[in-house]
């Protein structure tokens, strides 16, 4: 079986690199199909004072394709961000098991914003960014569901605690977005258009 690459009637004009080394985001970026490498890009990911959270998610995004673009010129470079709030707090990765069962506990019940923003950095260095807004509803969840989650999954590497993608699922009530990609971390209906709309060979005819 033919690889996408030697499928293609014509090479790509420039590689292109995720700007991430987070499995979720490669997992999603290789549904399309494309060859691609990753790259960390070492970015201060912290917020500048007063900053509101979809203009620290637009910002990290287009940071990270940029710090990966200074060191692979001429590249495709996709960068990606997402920040969660719940009323008015902005949530982290909980990094360790005490954290993540703090931060499902402030949820339960209630509805929480996940802001997953998205820069793509053409090969001469002109700029695409855009976020997707997620709205997601907990359940009304007992301590001992919420540590039964925590225990089964370990969700100590995403903000908000709680895997769409995995048994975090089941800890939802209600997810509204207008891409289903968004809140796994990189909105792929987005991209599509990004990367169609900069003239990159998403879709190309197989010989």
């Amino acid at each position: 079986m033919m690889s996408p690459t030697e499928q293609s009637s014509s090479p790509l004009p420039a590689p292109l690199i995720l700007a991430s080394t987070s499995a979720y985001r490669r997992a999603l970026l290789e549904r399309l199909r494309l060859p691609f490498t990753v790259q960390s890009p070492q970015t201060d990911e912290t917020p500048h004072p007063g900053e509101a959270p979809l203009a620290l998610a637009l910002r990290l995004a287009e940071a990270k394709a940029r710090a990966v673009t200074s060191t692979a010129p001429g590249s495709w470079v996709i960068g990606s961000d997402q920040v969660c709030t719940c009323e008015g707090r902005m949530l982290g990765k909980p990094g360790h098991r005490a954290a993540a069962i703090g931060q499902l506990q402030m949820l339960r019940g209630r509805h929480s914003m996940f802001y997953t923003a998205l820069a793509l950095v053409a090969p001469d260095g002109s700029a695409l960014v855009r976020a997707v807004t997620t709205t997601v509803r907990m359940r009304a969840l007992s301590d001992a569901q919420i540590e039964a989650y925590v225990q089964a999954e370990q969700p100590y590497d995403c903000a908000g605690s709680a895997k769409s993608e995995g048994l975090g699922i089941a800890l939802m009530e209600s997810i509204h977005s207008d891409d289903p990609t968004a809140l796994v971390g990189l909105p792929l209906i987005a991209l599509c258009d990004m990367l169609l709309s900069s003239g990159y060979p998403l879709l190309r005819p197989v010989r």
